[in-house]
């Protein structure tokens, strides 16, 4: 239970801050390219929420390229060597409170179901905060670390790329549909130029003919909305693991501490 793979170094908090006011421009963390992308991430997050109550193409747009740069981000810190645990956390900060700020206006403006995406905002904070505490408790460098002993579901989402990045992407597509469906009722068909048939041959023109009753915005909802649920049960997998994890140590430091007590008692006795 003590030992520890690739474990961080515990460092003094004054120190670091030393080291961190005294940074050169030559090695700046603050500048490290893959942290300037985050950087341009809040921004760009910052200005969908602005235009998020009354201009939906450019909120969209700027939405969909700040969450495009967490892909990118990493990238850049591995290929430039400039991966930093500041900018992990950053990351991490970013995408909960983008997501979130998405979340608080769909609850508005689906008030029957504000008690859901209110939900969904507990979880995905709540989840990621324990797996990051979870995390540096057990001395791991990175909260993307998971072995496959502690939760498969968890070591297939985080140690493949692909994988992280699909349901990532299908699940901030999944809020935008239904942000994009308070907007848009426009049916397909009216793009398409298809008219509709009132009594469709089979059943290949039915669920035509019902794609095409549908928004641009519904038809991706149905979609997502799958990769959605996916990414949800991911949390409520990591809220529960990390947990376990945390309770773990606790038994384990309390089992220690009493094995010490025992041995200062029959040290003393003798």
């Amino acid at each position: 239970m003590t030992a520890r793979r690739n474990s961080i170094e515990v460092f003094d908090a004054k120190h670091a801050v030393d080291l961190a006011t005294a940074q050169t421009y030559s090695e700046n963390v603050f500048f490290f390219v893959p942290n300037i992308i985050g950087y341009t991430r809040i921004v760009t997050a910052a200005a969908a929420l602005h235009f998020m109550t009354y201009h939906p193409k450019y909120c969209t747009v700027l939405y969909c390229v700040s969450c495009l740069l967490d892909a990118v981000d990493g990238h850049a810190a591995r290929a430039l060597g400039q991966t930093s645990k500041f900018g992990a956390v950053l990351d991490m900060v970013t995408d909960r409170c983008t997501t979130s700020g998405l979340l608080v206006y769909l609850a508005s403006a689906y008030p029957t179901k504000a008690l859901l995406f209110q939900f969904l905002i507990a979880l995905d904070f709540s989840s990621h905060y324990m797996h990051m505490y979870s995390s540096l408790v057990t001395g791991a460098r990175s909260h993307k670390v998971v072995t496959s002993d502690v939760s498969r579901i968890l070591w297939l989402y985080y140690n493949d790329s692909r994988t992280l990045f699909a349901v990532c992407a299908g699940n901030e597509l999944c809020y935008v549909a239904l942000y994009l469906m308070k907007w848009d009722h426009t049916p397909l068909a009216t793009y398409v130029g298809a008219a509709l048939s009132h009594q469709p041959s089979n059943i290949v023109e039915c669920v035509w003919q019902l794609i095409l009753t549908c928004t641009i915005a519904e038809v991706l909802l149905y979609v997502t909305l799958p990769v959605c649920i996916l990414k949800n049960i991911i949390n409520v997998v990591q809220l529960w693991k990390a947990s376990k994890i945390l309770v773990g140590v606790d038994l384990a430091e309390r089992a220690q501490k009493r094995r010490l007590e025992q041995r200062a008692a029959q040290t003393k006795s003798n």
